[in-house]
This record gives structure tokens, C-alpha cells and sequence, in this order.
């Protein structure tokens, strides 16, 4: 019986920044196709930093695998196809917005990727219908609030239709209603979600499953309700319980 290929395999990822700093030591993660995993822990635990790994933006020592197609450090063979499977949304919505209109963003990776004018205009509407801005295709970015901003950076990569996402701290900076949006839109996704997040009400509410990173390890990984319930676990690593 064949086993089905994970989404992500990671096997003894490390890596070090230019300054020397270590932000990973002997990562080992194994994601599911359609898992929604919450990565948790405290600043400059690496969560970041992986996620970075996971389309090829840094490229450590280490094995790091994307539906079976090898990203190791020496291996750029399936870099462009990778980084089509796995869209990339940033802490920062502005990093990820700047064209004039949200129409021309959101359509910026399908063009790229050499589609039809017609099959760009319709990934476009699909993908500003699932974060719920339709009819925002000429407003202006920078005009946009920042739950809006959040919403459409995530539609950036939807209009790519990628297998796997990988998102960084989603909810920091949005207000309740912004923050309730942006969980019930999580919930509804149908692709593998990676989340790296400090938000312990949103991973309660969303992710079947937690990782705790801190120090660039993975130190526990298991059940978000079981991991939840360690309060002397997550106290240790800087976490507090939801």
C-alpha cells in the first residue's frame, strides 16, 4: 500500500543568518495534505524563519521536500515550480501590495505565471471573492484598512490557486472585527495552512494541531487541545494559555 506524499517534509533543517545568528537547529516537521498546523512560541524562535524555507526564499542545510519536489540548498531544479505551489502571505501586508489598484496585485502572480487575459480576470474575481472584496479590484491599496490589507495580501497569492499556505502572524495588528473575519475566512480554506501566529485564541479556534518552536527547535508537537492543556509547557516557552 502506497503511502500518500506529505505536503511538507522537513528533516534536519538548519540554517544561520549572514551575522552568524543560528535560527534553526535540526528542524523536523511532516505536514499532511489539507492540515491546518499552527506554529507557536516566542519571538526568535525560528517560526518565521521556516516558513521563509518553505518556498525557497532562504535555503538551509537540511532536507526540506514541498508535495515531494526536493528544495535541499544545492537544488533549484523545482524552485519556480515550488514557489507556485506554496503561496507566501507576510507579517506585513504593504511588503506584499504595490501596485496602484488591488486588481492589478492580485492579478500580478497569474500573469507571471503566463495566463490567458481571460483566466487572469477570472482568477482574480475568485480570489477577491474568498477574502470578501469583491468590487475592490480599483481601490488603491494604500487606502485600504488594515484587515482589508491583511485580506487582499492573501488574495495576492489565492489568485496563484497554490496547494499549500504559508501565512505569518495574520491576526497582529487587526482590530476584533478585523481579527473575526480574518479566523472564519482560515476556517473555510481548503489548502494545507501553516500559520505561524502568536494569537492563542485563533489557533484554539482554527488548528487541530500546534508546534512549539523556541531556540529554532521544534520543542512539542501534538493536538492543539492536548498541548493546550500543558499550562507548564506553555509558560516555559512564552506562551499563554487562550
Amino acid at each position: 500500500m502506497e503511502h500518500p506524499v506529505p505536503a511538507i517534509e522537513v528533516n534536519d533543517l538548519q540554517f544561520s543568518y549572514p551575522d552568524g545568528r543560528q535560527a534553526l537547529r535540526g528542524v523536523d516537521l511532516t505536514v499532511a495534505r489539507g492540515e491546518k498546523v499552527a506554529l507557536v512560541g516566542p519571538n526568535g524562535a525560528g517560526k518565521s524563519t521556516l516558513l521563509l524555507h518553505l518556498n525557497g526564499l532562504l535555503r538551509g542545510e537540511g532536507i526540506v521536500r514541498i508535495l515531494g519536489r526536493d528544495l535541499g540548498k544545492n537544488n533549484g531544479r523545482f524552485l519556480k515550480e515550488v514557489r507556485a505551489l506554496v503561496g507566501l502571505v507576510f507579517q506585513d501586508a504593504d511588503d506584499q501590495l504595490f501596485s496602484p489598484t488591488v486588481y492589478e496585485d492580485v492579478a500580478f502572480g497569474p500573469i507571471y505565471m503566463g495566463l490567458s487575459s481571460q483566466e487572469v480576470e477570472s482568477r482574480v474575481k475568485n480570489a477577491l471573492a474568498q477574502v470578501r472584496l469583491s468590487n475592490y479590484e480599483q481601490r488603491m491599496p494604500h487606502h485600504l484598512s488594515s484587515g482589508e490589507k491583511k485580506r487582499a495580501a492573501l488574495a495576492t497569492v489565492l489568485s496563484m490557486e497554490p496547494e499549500i499556505l504559508a501565512l505569518d502572524e495574520p491576526s497582529a495588528d487587526l482590530d476584533p472585527r478585523s481579527r473575526r473575519e480574518l479566523i472564519v475566512l482560515l476556517g473555510h480554506l481548503k489548502q494545507t495552512l501553516v500559520v505561524a501566529t502568536h494569537d492563542m485564541h485563533m489557533v484554539k479556534e482554527t488548528f487541530s494541531r500546534m508546534v512549539i518552536m523556541d531556540e529554532g527547535q521544534v520543542v512539542a508537537d501534538g493536538p492543539t487541545e492536548v498541548l493546550l492543556g500543558q499550562q507548564f509547557l506553555l509558560e516555559a516557552h512564552g506562551l499563554e494559555l487562550p
